[in-house]
């Protein structure tokens, strides 16, 4: 077996064998350049096993849309299609193919899509693809790739934050992260409301500060070589006065490290300098927060902050503060001021989806053009949820008189949903559950979709750095998440966010179905 060269990867050719035969096919057909509309959609919330979330949040668009506007074939790329042998040892890709081939990029493609940081829901199109045939199909892979992926670690991220009671939460994962995708992760974990990231690369790049302080490898030297754990905090502290932030579980949290990281800090405020706080990276940490505060307090530290890390994620996030809860009073603590100077470094559960690993997305071929107009298509299936909604749609947010959003609707494309009369809405995928929403039950119905891409000029209201711009992103969610109901966001058990179809596009549905049956 011969091994890729490294610049092939990442490039065009970073796509399923599948992607292209079929390219190969439409272009002996004649249909390459025709006019079609896929869209992406995910089946499922990401469920972890012992919960499950009742919301995504939409992420990874700005950089596949990078790749998109760049991805282009290159001699490579074309070589290697030529050096293709099907099983009779012949060439599979011939060369009038090949030399379209060496043309292809996404150059004609728009792309329409839910901005990031928005709370996304299953079954909806959150990204709408239109443009020739086969650049279209060429580029499902790479969208699926990295929009998939990203979704996850800001929706995990999200539930983390949420979890945190309003304490910040800072991406720690990058070491466990599968290979390049921690560059993916740590910037979803941005998206999705940490406040930042220990993996230097995106943070810088991203405009953040990285944050992190030592390993307790440092403090292991130390001992070694006979300076002991005070000695690694006091030379730490020597060279990061205004920074320091010190492990204090190496040897024993209570009764060494601790203890000697009060008398560093003692030492670095009769300088004048003031110390960021301690982290805890083992053992009860709920426990240990109650106890570290109050020695904290006790010497005159009560700003100082609690680093905690060590296997995070939301539900862990969650036990701990309750835990603080039911541990600070019996103490004569405040538990709002023990949680208020926590800080929750959320490491490999966040950077991989730990217990969600992969998103149920798909790319749907929903319309294509015929006799001059579009013709929706659809897959039909045994299973009804996956029953596709066919032609080309718009999705929509209506909102109670409250603002709180009360489902999310697919509409034909032509249609507008105006607020001041009932709306007739069917479940998105079974034909049997139907409700009617009184005119007094909604008040606004927003267009979900924007455009981003057209024939590689960026669209996207405010240019490409509005797109990029991971702030918005950040106000956006936290925007959605106000407006999403309670029982929506719960950690364990969420209520489900109704996603329904209009009556127009139910008899579009059910009248294509019944052609295709």
């Amino acid at each position: 077996m011969t091994v890729a060269p490294p610049a092939l990867v990442g490039g065009i050719l970073s796509t399923d064998a599948y992607q292209l035969t079929m390219a190969q096919l439409y272009h002996r057909m004649g249909l390459h350049e025709r006019p079609v509309r896929f869209e992406h959609l995910f089946r499922s919330y990401p469920d972890y096993g012992t919960h499950a979330a009742g919301y995504c949040i939409a992420a990874g668009l700005a950089p596949f849309v990078d790749w998109a506007r760049s991805a282009a074939a290159t001699d490579a790329d074309v070589a290697a299609l030529r050096s293709h042998r099907g099983r009779t040892g012949e060439r599979l890709f011939t060369d009038d193919f090949c030399a379209w081939f060496a043309t292809a990029s996404f150059a004609d493609l728009r792309i329409a899509a839910v901005p990031e940081g928005r709370v996304v829901h299953p079954n909806t199109p959150v990204v709408a693809v239109e443009g020739s045939l086969a650049s279209a199909q060429l580029v499902e892979t790479a969208l699926l790739n990295q929009l998939g992926f990203a979704t996850l670690v800001a929706t995990k991220a999200s539930r983390a934050v949420a979890a945190a009671r309003g304490r910040p939460v800072v991406e720690f994962g990058m070491r466990r992260a599968q290979g390049r995708g921690a560059d993916a992760a740590s910037r979803a974990a941005v998206v999705g409301g940490a406040l930042s990231t220990s993996h230097a690369a995106v943070a810088y790049q991203l405009g953040l500060t990285p944050s992190g302080t030592h390993a307790h490898s440092m403090v292991q030297a130390f001992i070694a070589l006979g300076e002991g754990e005070l000695g690694a905090f006091e030379a730490y502290a020597d060279v990061y006065p205004d920074d320091c932030l010190l492990l204090v579980d190496t040897v024993n949290t209570l009764e060494s490290g601790l203890p000697n990281a009060i008398r560093v800090f003692e030492r670095l405020a009769r300088a004048g300098h003031r110390p960021v706080g301690i982290r805890l990276d083992s053992g009860d940490l709920a426990h240990l927060a109650v106890q570290s505060s109050r020695e904290l307090d006790a010497a005159g530290f009560a700003d100082a902050s609690i680093v905690i890390s060590s296997q995070l994620d939301e539900m862990a996030i969650w036990q701990i503060t309750e835990q603080i809860v039911a541990e600070a009073r019996p103490t004569g603590q405040d538990p709002d001021h023990v949680i208020g100077r926590l800080v929750f470094g959320v490491g490999s559960r966040l950077a991989t989806s730990h217990g969600a690993p992969s998103l149920d997305a798909v790319y749907k071929l929903v319309a294509i053009e015929r006799d001059g107009g579009w013709t929706p298509t659809m897959k039909v299936s045994d299973a009804a949820t996956k029953v596709l909604n066919p032609g080309r749609k718009r999705l929509w947010r209506v909102s109670d008189g409250a603002g709180i959003a009360t489902a999310d609707v697919m509409s034909t494309a032509d249609e507008e949903l105006t607020p001041g009369s009932d709306l007739v809405l069917h479940h998105h995928g079974r034909d049997d559950v139907s409700r009617t929403v009184a005119a007094a039950a909604w008040s606004t119905a927003e267009d979900l979709h924007l455009p981003v891409l057209d024939q590689q000029e960026i669209v996207y209201p405010g240019g490409g750095e509005a797109l990029a711009d991971l702030g918005e992103a950040s106000r956006r969610r936290e925007a959605d998440l106000a407006a999403t109901a309670p029982g929506v966001r719960r950690i364990i058990n969420p209520h489900v966010h109704h996603v329904s179809i209009t009556e127009e596009l139910f008899r579009t549905k059910q009248e294509l179905i019944a052609r295709m049956t």
